[in-house]
């Protein structure tokens, strides 16, 4: 149900469910939300770019009633966050507010309401992303009772042929992709109990967003990466696949993975590949960063006390809290 509160001269209504026809304005109170958050932090020339359309439907799809945005006295949306949840995992992402309702309460409101919703939901981890050089972000997470654990190293590899094309979903019959489900969701309860991908899985298909690489021993899936091949910026070329998700039951078939990944990526015309590896798996960062991995970017990962989430006892289990 929506409420209304006043913050300063300005009333404020919500939460509703966002919409696919609202991706125009989505997206530019999101570039110009973060290109003030660069300025604030020094990089004055920053101009933060438009996401691509399909990138902003498969966010406001995969996060459903989650979805949640909030509305000035005239319609206009003032605020938005895009939660999540895969099983019982939750995260938040993206979510901003319009510059002129920054500092007066709408962004503890919107968080507010998207742990309420995962609680609701009973997911035992509620995250979230933020930079780890803008102190102002983590102490206003802070305050609401998220802390800070390890950064989230984005690498990238070059994309490069195999001796055999990779294993994806996308050229399976229906019958095959149906059961391919079947066992990506098996693995990720052998490795995480609750956690489901499926849904990520089906939404990148259907989306033609890219697809998720098998990986087998013999006739048993082993692994899996949910990948993007899509530009994540509006108008741009297709240069980079996007890891969103990497299960792997043995964790010494790390390299195998990758070198999948990169084959796929390389057949689907993608020139490099993007893995953001959790801190925790500092065996999985050497191994990328021997095979000619480059660091390009940081994120801190928060997790709202009481809600953290947890290694696998084996095995490995990558989850971008990212689009």
């Amino acid at each position: 149900m929506a409420t209304s509160r006043s913050w300063r001269q300005h009333t404020v209504e919500g939460p509703y469910r966002a919409q696919l026809g609202e991706i125009g304005e989505l997206n530019q109170i999101f570039s110009d939300s973060f290109t003030e958050r660069y300025r604030r932090d020094g990089m004055v020339g920053v101009r933060v770019p438009f996401l691509n359309p399909t990138i902003w439907r498969y966010a406001i799809e995969d996060a459903d009633d989650g979805a949640l945005l909030w509305r000035d006295e005239r319609g206009h949306i003032v605020a938005f966050n895009m939660v999540h949840q895969s099983g019982k995992e939750g995260w938040m992402g993206p979510l901003a507010v319009r510059t002129e309702f920054q500092g007066a309460g709408t962004g503890k409101e919107i968080v507010t309401r998207g742990v309420e919703w995962l609680k609701a939901r009973g997911t035992n981890v509620i995250g979230l992303e933020t930079m780890p050089r803008t102190m102002d972000n983590i102490g206003f997470y802070s305050r609401l009772g998220f802390l800070p654990g390890r950064l989230t190293i984005t690498t990238t590899l070059e994309a490069a042929y195999g001796d055999l094309p990779a294993a994806v979903i996308g050229r399976l019959s229906p019958k095959a992709r149906d059961d391919a489900l079947s066992e990506c969701r098996a693995l990720v309860q052998r490795l995480l109990p609750g956690y489901d991908y499926t849904r990520e899985i089906i939404l990148t298909h259907e989306l033609s967003l890219g697809d998720t690489v098998l990986l087998y021993d013999g006739d048993t899936l082993i692994g899996f990466a949910l990948a993007h091949t899509v530009p994540l910026v509006e108008g741009r070329a297709r240069e980079e696949l996007r890891v969103l998700k990497l299960v792997l039951e043995d964790e010494s078939r790390f390299v195998d993975l990758v070198r999948a990944i990169a084959d796929f990526a390389r057949r689907s015309g993608t020139r490099r590949v993007a893995l953001r590896l959790q801190g925790e798996f500092i065996n999985a960062y050497h191994r990328v960063i021997a095979l000619g991995g480059h660091v390009r970017w940081t994120d801190l990962r928060m997790s709202l006390a009481d809600f953290a989430e947890r290694r696998p006892d084996r095995g490995l289990v990558l989850s971008n809290w990212e689009i």
